[in-house]
């Protein structure tokens, strides 16, 4: 028997309040290890000691090439992808109260597609629009797509305040709307542009370099210290507004904030990679289920939709005869999911 504060507590409590810290300490091990993998393995395979000496400075102009300019760049822009997609997940469910809310549900990575589909298509002519479009660029276009989305859902949405079960049937009317306008943008342009559109909206690492991965560090470095101060009103918002209400917290400006976090994150990962689906919907439950955490727990979530996307990319790359789109296997991984959470939501109504 252990004692904490007074209160004694059993073999069983204790592994039950270690959990939400070992969770993700393992999951960071695992991601360091596939990261190590994703760097060796490729067409020109490479041993740990030869990445070691070429991490180091040492190496010849060609290894450095692969590591430097090729492998590494993109594996942690997926490493980063995924983290940034994972908490915005776990802020948006737990917003919500809903397993099935995420951003890609919400419309958020639907709207930042048909931005950045719109910049691809447009930006190469129709006149006076493609010069616009061309001085936008595909990352801010992608950004405004996804805030304009969001601004959209939660208009919609509002009803003397936002209510997680409308949030998400609004959310749903919102991404099949973008998503159509996205499919629209397609058959304007020329079979160009759309193939260079369709590997992008699958959600692609391929040729990702430093810039693409900046954008994605920053936002980080930004919002995920925000939310985690947030996260006290994340627990908070698991009542009904009456409730936190009493418990002190602004329940409106709460919530705004946070979704504003979630949808910069989910926007700018969008950005960078395109939006590679399910993986802000799995994670956030697959981290609260591990954690054995009321509500999905926003470090546990990053790491976990970091390790996500790293094996997902390593697999996509290495697994098949010709290389896959990253979002490829993250969505064969999730729509099972996806089925299953609904069909488990389905349930516990009946119940």
């Amino acid at each position: 028997m252990t004692a904490l504060h007074g209160v004694r507590i059993g073999p069983v409590g204790l592994r039950f309040r270690l959990r939400p810290l070992v969770v993700p300490l393992v999951a960071l091990a695992l991601t360091v290890f596939a990261v190590a993998l994703s760097i060796r393995l490729g067409d020109f395979p490479m041993s740990v000691g030869d990445v070691l000496r070429v991490l180091a400075g040492a190496g010849d102009a060609t290894e450095q090439y692969i590591v430097f300019d090729l492998r590494l760049p993109r594996t942690l822009t997926g490493l980063l992808i995924g983290a940034a997609f994972g908490v915005a997940g776990a802020i948006t469910q737990a917003i919500s109260r809903n397993p099935l809310a995420s951003p890609d549900i919400l419309g958020v990575t639907p709207g930042a597609s048909a931005g950045a589909v719109g910049v691809i298509v447009l930006a190469s002519g129709f006149g006076g629009v493609a010069s616009v479009a061309g001085a936008i660029g595909l990352p801010v276009a992608a950004l405004i797509g996804g805030l304009v989305s969001a601004a959209l859902v939660y208009v919609l949405a509002w009803r003397r305040g936002v209510d997680g079960y409308r949030l998400v049937l609004v959310g749903i009317g919102v991404q099949a709307f973008m998503l159509n306008l996205t499919y629209w943008l397609l058959t304007i342009g020329d079979v160009s542009q759309a193939g260079q559109a369709l590997v992008w909206i699958t959600g692609s690492l391929d040729a990702r370099s430093w810039a693409d991965l900046v954008p994605v560090a920053v936002a980080l470095a930004v919002f995920l210290p925000l939310a985690l101060v947030g996260a006290h009103v994340l627990g908070a918002l698991q009542f009904d507004d009456d409730t936190v209400r009493n418990l002190g917290a602004r329940v409106e400006l709460s919530r705004f904030a946070l979704i504003l976090i979630a949808v910069m994150l989910a926007a700018i990962a969008t950005a960078a990679a395109g939006p590679v689906f399910f993986v802000a919907l799995a994670t956030p439950q697959i981290a609260q289920r591990l954690a054995g955490t009321a509500r999905p727990p926003l470090v546990a979530s990053a790491v976990i939709g970091a390790l996500l996307v790293s094996v997902s990319d390593l697999v996509a790359r290495t697994a098949f005869p010709i290389e896959l789109p990253v979002g490829v296997v993250t969505a064969v991984l999730g729509a099972p999911y996806l089925m299953f959470l609904i069909i488990r939501k389905r349930r516990e109504v009946r119940a």
